[in-house]
């Protein structure tokens, strides 16, 4: 039998005795590959819910089935790589239909039916910027226009971006700008709505700070124009100027509804980063998955044994809140137990080494960051009572918060071993 090339695991299949090669799957999520006995040709990749029963359907159908493909007679190997989530078998899957790709040239992108991920970006290489939304993004961004996102769709970026440009006098116009005085304008300058360069409206450093707000709005996801905000309101009621704090006070209110239309994956690029949790596909340990800048590493293992699970039903106790790890107490010569003080650094030095193993080499290519933001946007925009496991973000310092990610394994861990989920963070996957 050769050896396996794509995936974790490889058995051998014959159509006579097909339980000796489908009795030994395991019944859970993950990718499989069916190879023919010509080396030639291209092997059938897929993912399931369920390997075993998705492999008795293919290879074992009922004889009422006439009409099924019957691929038994053709197939001589099966490989297979057990995930614990439909998001590890999504990504599996996709290194899996890479290394497809390489030697018989079908696109991974057009297997997996990914869509480019949706940004926004505001062109400060132009002499008078605008914001787009944009499709592409690429490891070599400047810092003045790097994209802002994934969104959960070209559609909803741009609704989002017309709500960000009704705060701003930016132009929303699509022809290169060549100031002169005898340019007719638009409707959005004759409504005070843009700085009108077209025709001289405004001078180009002008223009450049309104650009600029705008590419800090997006970066900060709201919070500058916030805090400008503030303070004019706290200046004004300073100064007795009660109709200005006023006036400040209404701004601020509708600024701060649009800044919370953002969704919380929405960042720039560089600031993309944090820890996919995902279950395991044993229950003794959950999966992390590491995103740094947009790329996904892992998965790594992270062994759940000893620590003290979620309760919801513990309300909010702070012995549920804070996950604990319990040390095995050991025996004196008479039987009698020996208390030793519990290391609470234990699931720290634990979670020190995973993270560790997730960290990016810093080498990738524009295609492979676009593939891997699809796929987690894929995952994260999904309805919350489909999403299974949960991500924390990097603070503002770009560290990992080690206590929030403790309590999020345990949650994760938890809903797992329970079967299921009540409420949005995560539900069973059924694929």
């Amino acid at each position: 039998m050769a050896e396996p090339i794509l995936l974790a695991q490889a058995v051998g299949f014959e159509a006579e005795e097909p339980t000796r090669g489908i009795g030994g799957l395991p019944e859970s999520c993950g990718v499989f590959a069916l190879f023919a006995e010509d080396p030639r040709a291209e092997p059938y990749l897929a993912k399931t819910a369920n390997l075993r029963r998705r492999l008795q359907r293919f290879l074992r159908p009922a004889p009422s089935q006439t009409r099924r493909l019957q691929l038994a007679e053709r197939i001589r190997r099966i490989e297979f790589t057990e995930t614990g989530s439909d998001f590890a078998s999504e990504l599996a899957f996709y290194h899996a239909a890479l290394a497809v790709e390489e030697k018989f040239g079908r696109s991974a992108q057009k297997r997996l039916r990914l869509r480019p991920a949706a940004f926004l970006k505001v062109g400060m290489e132009n002499r008078f910027p605008r914001a787009v939304v944009s499709t592409k993004a690429s490891v070599k961004v400047r810092a003045a226009s790097e994209p802002v996102g994934p969104f959960p769709s070209k559609a909803a970026a741009e609704r989002y971006l017309e709500e960000v440009l009704n705060l701003f006098l930016l132009r929303r116009c699509v022809e290169n700008v060549n100031p002169h005085p005898a340019h007719p304008g638009c409707v959005y300058s004759e409504m005070k709505k843009c700085l009108a360069p077209c025709y001289g409206g405004c001078t180009e450093d002008r223009y450049q700070e309104e650009a600029q707000a705008v590419e800090q709005f997006l970066r900060t996801r709201g919070k500058s124009l916030l805090e400008q905000i503030d303070g004019e309101r706290k200046a004004a009621s300073e100064a007795l100027e009660f109709e200005q704090a006023a006036a400040a006070h209404q701004r601020y209110l509708k600024v701060e509804a649009v800044a919370a239309q953002m969704p919380e994956a929405a960042r720039a690029l560089s600031e993309l980063s944090g820890v996919v949790v995902q279950p395991g596909s044993a229950l003794e340990h959950v999966d992390l998955f590491g995103l740094t800048r947009g790329v996904l590493t892992g998965p790594v293992a992270y062994s759940i044994l000893g620590m003290r699970l979620h309760n919801e039903a513990s309300g909010s106790s702070s012995l549920y809140t804070q996950p604990m790890a319990l040390q095995a107490v050991p025996l004196a010569e008479n039987g009698t137990a020996v208390v030793t003080e519990v290391s609470r650094d234990m699931l720290e030095t634990r979670l020190d080494e995973a993270l560790l193993q997730l960290r990016a080499d810093g080498r990738t290519s524009a295609q492979k960051l676009q593939d891997h933001l699809s796929l987690f946007a894929r995952w994260f925009y999904r309805p919350q009572v489909r999403r299974v496991g949960e991500v924390l973000f990097v603070g503002a310092q770009g560290e990992i918060a080690k206590r929030p990610l403790l309590r999020m394994i345990s949650r994760v861990a938890a809903l797992a071993q329970s079967g299921g989920a009540t409420g949005g963070k995560a539900a069973k996957w059924h694929g």
